[in-house]
């Protein structure tokens, strides 16, 4: 006898979500296509993997597995506070950024409330509202890949409760200048809450004319938190640290009292302070990461692909093939990207940086995939 279909248990809105597109694992492709060089492209990981201190910490810290993680992170917290400048009672902690997402939407977001963002936007900052019944209004990017301020402003005219967006964009990869976050933040009112997810900080924090969003932030009197990870440029990913810096105490309190306690786990924590003692290996590997994004955005240029410049570890490209299908041909290769999928974004791709090998094995891949396939055989009857 098949098991009743729980579905009509489900509240409406989340019976009517589509699933996050977590993309392909490795191992998934290499059964399927019976490849064993695999070039995962599409989750925009570290190809340099993390710090030597990291493994040392966890080795260290193995033997209190059997212990619950320090509930408020206090070492990680206290060093961050310091690195930052920022009281230790305004850091939030998460299972990832994602985590802290998740969180802030159940704590300010209520069924037909409304929220604005842009597009193409990170898929979990539209999943996440959308699951609790809230209006979402999306500003198109404009064409080129900038942010449209004037969008924004007007999208701001009547306060939303939430204004979220990533800055570096994920997936575009640009992002707002001084000036445009300037003129942002002087139209928001107290009955909106800014969350600003700079996930690829770190590799945007160099480039001339990146704003300091933290040091403008702080001059802000409305409600604001910076979503940062160590999933990106301090190679965690798989281990799972992401923190929020709020403008107070009292929005860090509010975030906490839904956060489940041990939400960050004891070998998490012990990497994230090592990753964090251990500069010279971020440095070494966010040069490199730039070096081979120039790279290949040249090489996309030179096959007339439309290429938004880039302050982060991918890079979002067109092509005049759906994307879909280009995905679908390069797993063959054994290449992952992430096809967009958004309206009007469905000839679009994201596609990480990954070490030097990795991306000539993608650009191979691609080059072939968008040849023009021979035309047929056939015999000329002509006498």
């Amino acid at each position: 006898m098949l098991p009743i279909d729980p579905t009509p248990l489900a509240r409406r809105e989340v019976r009517e979500l589509e699933s996050y597109n977590a993309g392909l694992s490795s191992e998934q492709v290499s059964k399927r296509f019976g490849i064993s060089k695999i070039a995962k492209l599409g989750s925009n990981e570290n190809p340099y993997g993390p710090s030597p201190l990291v493994a040392t910490a966890i080795s260290n810290a193995i033997s209190d597995s059997g212990l619950y993680p320090d509930a408020s992170c206090g070492l990680l917290r206290d060093l961050l506070a310091v690195r930052l400048g920022v009281a230790p009672e305004q850091l939030v902690f998460g299972n990832g950024s994602e985590d802290l997402i998740a969180i802030l939407c159940r704590v300010f977001l209520d069924h037909g409330d409304n929220l604005v963002t842009v597009t193409p936007a990170f898929g979990l900052h539209t999943l996440y509202p959308h699951s609790l019944g809230a209006k979402i209004r999306a500003v198109p990017m404009l064409e080129g890949g900038s942010f449209d301020i004037d969008g924004l402003i007007e999208a701001l005219s009547e306060p939303p409760r939430m204004l979220m967006f990533s800055s570096p964009s994920n997936p575009v990869g640009s992002a707002l200048s001084a000036s445009q976050l300037k003129q942002l933040l002087e139209v928001l009112t107290p009955a909106t809450l800014l969350v600003f997810d700079e996930a690829y900080y770190e590799y945007a924090q160099g480039s001339p004319g990146y704003p300091d969003v933290l040091a403008r932030l702080s001059l802000q009197q409305t409600p604001w938190i910076v979503l940062r990870t160590f999933s990106k440029a301090y190679a965690l990913a798989g281990l799972r640290v992401g923190y929020g810096i709020a403008s107070s105490p009292a929005l860090a309190d509010l975030i906490d009292r839904l956060r489940t306690p041990f939400n960050v786990n004891r070998l998490a924590q012990v990497a994230a302070l090592a990753a964090l003692q251990d500069e010279a290996h971020l440095k070494a590997g966010l040069e490199a990461t730039i070096r081979e994004r120039e790279r290949v955005a040249k090489a996309l240029h030179e096959m007339h692909l439309t290429v938004v410049p880039s302050l982060t570890n991918f890079l979002f490209f067109k092509t005049d093939q759906a994307s879909d299908s280009v995905h679908e041909a390069l797993l063959s290769h054994g290449v992952i990207v992430k096809p967009w999928r958004e309206p009007g974004y469905r000839h679009w791709l994201r596609v990480s940086i990954g070490s030097r090998e990795q991306n000539d094995q993608f650009l191979t891949a691609l080059s072939e995939t968008l040849q023009p396939a021979p035309a047929p055989f056939a015999h000329d009857d002509t006498p």
